[in-house]
């Protein structure tokens, strides 16, 4: 991957997560509103965490070793994982569902509204394991590219 086209990844990163960030301030103001409001504090944090999160491995984008083909994996997976995880969870406070996440108050909804929320979970926690573990590699190889130089 050229690097005008991996500063172009990082650039998005970033933007990304501003919006992100953003987005979970307003989710915050939104919670006393929601039919969940626990689920909605989780939302929120979801956003803002979310946020931070594609703004840090923006900033070391460019520093990710890997095959052009993994890094386009590896980035379209963090902005979908990223995206449901928002997405999934903000479901759950409007609708009051989201059986699977029975801490934050989540009950047993209608079919369609539970499939959507149960897959956003799923997808979402293997997307992120997999960018995560394509990140770390990645890093450790650019450390290691380093030492040899």
């Amino acid at each position: 991957m050229t690097t005008a086209h991996n500063q172009a990844k990082s650039d998005k990163l970033i933007l990304l997560g501003l919006i992100l960030f953003l987005i979970g301030l307003v989710i915050g103001l939104s919670v006393p509103f929601l039919q969940n409001p626990r689920m909605g504090l989780s939302a929120h944090l979801e956003a803002i965490t979310n946020g931070m999160l594609l703004m840090i491995l923006g900033l070391i984008w460019q520093r990710i070793v890997l095959p052009s083909k993994w890094l386009t994996i590896a980035y379209s997976l963090l902005v979908y994982g990223t995206l449901a995880n928002v997405t999934a969870v903000m479901l759950a406070a409007i609708t009051g569902f989201g059986k699977m996440m029975p801490i934050a108050g989540g009950k047993e909804g209608t079919n369609p509204v539970e499939a959507i929320i149960s897959f956003l979970l799923v997808s979402l926690a293997l997307a992120m394991l997999f960018v995560l573990s394509a990140v770390i590699i990645g890093y450790r190889n650019y450390i290691q590219t380093k030492k040899a130089a």
